[in-house]
């Protein structure tokens, strides 16, 4: 279902001095320096071993197996899904999506994707439609195909029965009693109700971004989360980068005092949308529009809200920072400490039709702008003061700093940046490759953190965290209740946007006091069927 930008699962680490995010049962956390050893490693030294080691080394015994449905089968989720397969420790046993055909799918390369799936199940001619073999890969009918296939050429000696396949997923939940977890894979407007009613059912859940692209029903997950036994995972975690020399140079005084973080992104990559759509083509055949469309309100179907371009939609997506942000400030929220913020100032495109021969200004609250900044104010946590946080998105960047100006340097198109009131600091996007601008750029120094952040071999290993986490109980970094801070911000962001107002926010009664009618817009109004108590 979800068709997202690659984003590889990598390593996170974390200065000596940050403490979990606040709200987190601490007894069940895994310390956060801990874990990065161990994902360096590829391994989680739990005391879990399986009942039975049979047929060699990688060989995991069925009983001692995590049994997962997967849900979403969009482009994303299908690339996401092979190197979840080559995880000894799962044992993919359905598959859900509300689209059952490889109809109608974007992709970033027109091959790339069917050619990765030839590789992992070993079928050279593999094809996702019969009869079109440059078709773009998805749809349920594909996951299940791929999952079956992989088992069958790779992993015989299981005796895997078949996986089933489903359009809706409260029947997956219903009929499949013996589920241990899932991973959700869906578009942003399901993650929310979907992770509810899994974990109301006892299940695991390890999903993509964002917890939700509604403040209170993120919150409402994120609640549920943390009085729940179960593991949770949000997989962006696993490619933050490291704040340790960042903080290092913070905490010694290097900057002075830290008054603003920003970080910007070349996003959307894909379709902006500044008016609704108004043809009305046939559903495509396969697509159970009501299912995709799940606790939405009802509207006719169109190829411009599905796929890759739902992220551009406020009732679908949760635009550009939702999308990137949770890769490089999950990291930045955690070692700042930073928790509610009580103003989000926007600043955003806008659309002029000429209607004819006279301008008009389009009122728009239902997509994203092609580019915008937001600035959130955040207030003095303990020892550190008030800081402010600036998100940059559409090609929108940072004012060039004296510095860079000086060095006959530019801002990449990507980074991060921290001012203080003594000197800055530059790193990429992920944080990687830090460096004080008082410095020349030939004298900073350089790491390969960008490069061990991405790759197959690293979001196997995340996903075998996940595994043992699983068998042993333990929640461990990267939780929906680690993520609160970060889910409050790109709620609050698309609020802004929405809205087009300069918003105060109290945390405490979860409320925007000075324009009330922007409240709105932290909730949904959920469909008949579809309310997450009720599913």
């Amino acid at each position: 279902m979800k068709n997202d930008i690659p984003q590889d699962a990598g390593n996170a680490s974390n200065p000596k001095d940050v403490k979990p995010v606040a709200g987190a049962d601490d007894t069940s956390q895994i310390n956060r320096r801990k874990f990065v050893k161990v994902a360096a490693t590829g391994a989680l030294a739990f005391s879990i071993v399986p009942r039975h080691v049979l047929g060699g080394t990688n060989y995991i015994a069925p009983s001692d197996k995590i049994t997962l449905a997967y849900v979403g089968c969009g482009t994303q989720g299908l690339r996401e899904m092979l190197p979840l397969l080559s995880v000894p420790g799962f044992q993919v046993t359905a598959v859900c999506d509300p689209n059952k055909y490889a109809i109608g799918y974007r992709d970033w390369s027109r091959n790339g994707l069917r050619d990765e799936i030839r590789t992992a199940i070993g079928k050279k001619d593999w094809i996702p439609n019969p009869g079109d073999e440059n078709a773009i890969p998805g749809g349920r009918e594909n996951g299940k195909d791929i999952v079956d296939a992989y088992y069958a050429n790779v992993r015989a000696a299981d005796k895997f029965k078949g996986c089933a396949a489903y359009a809706d997923f409260r029947e997956l939940l219903a009929k499949e009693k013996d589920l241990d977890a899932v991973k959700i894979m869906t578009p942003d407007h399901l993650h929310g109700a979907f992770a509810m009613a899994a974990l109301r059912k006892n299940k695991h859940v390890l999903m993509h971004k964002p917890v939700s692209n509604r403040l209170l029903e993120g919150k409402a997950v994120i609640e549920m989360a943390r009085e729940s036994k179960k593991i949770t995972h949000l997989i962006p975690w696993d490619s933050n980068g490291s704040m340790d020399q960042v903080m290092t140079w913070i905490n010694s005084g290097a900057i002075g005092t830290l008054k603003e973080v920003h970080n910007w992104t070349n996003r959307p990559v894909w379709p902006q949308y500044a008016t609704l759509p108004t043809e009305t083509p046939g559903i495509p055949d396969g697509l159970e529009w009501d299912l995709w469309l799940g606790p939405e309100a009802d509207r006719p179907y169109s190829s411009d809200y599905t796929n890759m371009v739902f992220r551009g939609w406020y009732d679908f997506g949760g635009g550009s920072m939702a999308d990137m942000g949770h890769y490089s400030l999950w990291t930045v929220f955690d070692a700042l400490q930073l928790q509610a913020p009580t103003v989000i100032e926007p600043n955003l495109s806008h659309f002029i039709d000429f209607n004819g021969t006279v301008p008009n200004y389009v009122r728009n609250d239902f997509s994203f702008p092609m580019a915008s900044s937001v600035r959130f104010k955040y207030p003095a946590n303990g020892a550190r003061p008030a800081v402010d946080l600036c998100w940059y998105d559409g090609g929108m960047r940072p004012q060039l700093p004296t510095e860079l100006l000086e060095n006959n340097e530019e801002l990449p198109a990507e980074g991060m940046m921290f001012v203080g009131d003594k000197d800055k600091i530059l790193a990429g996007f992920n944080v990687e490759n830090p460096r004080l601008l008082s410095q020349k750029k030939a004298d900073a120094p350089q790491n390969s953190q960008a490069a061990q952040l991405h790759g197959p071999e690293k979001m196997e290993a995340a996903l075998q965290l996940f595994v043992d986490a699983c068998k042993s109980g333990k929640q461990y970094p990267g939780s929906f209740r680690d993520a609160e801070h970060l889910t409050e911000a790109v709620n609050l962001y698309a609020a802004s946007l929405r809205a087009g107002r300069l918003l105060k926010y109290d945390a405490a009664s979860r409320q925007i006091t000075n324009v009330p009618d922007a409240n709105k817009y932290l909730k949904r109004e959920y469909r008949a069927g579809w309310d997450p108590a009720s599913i």
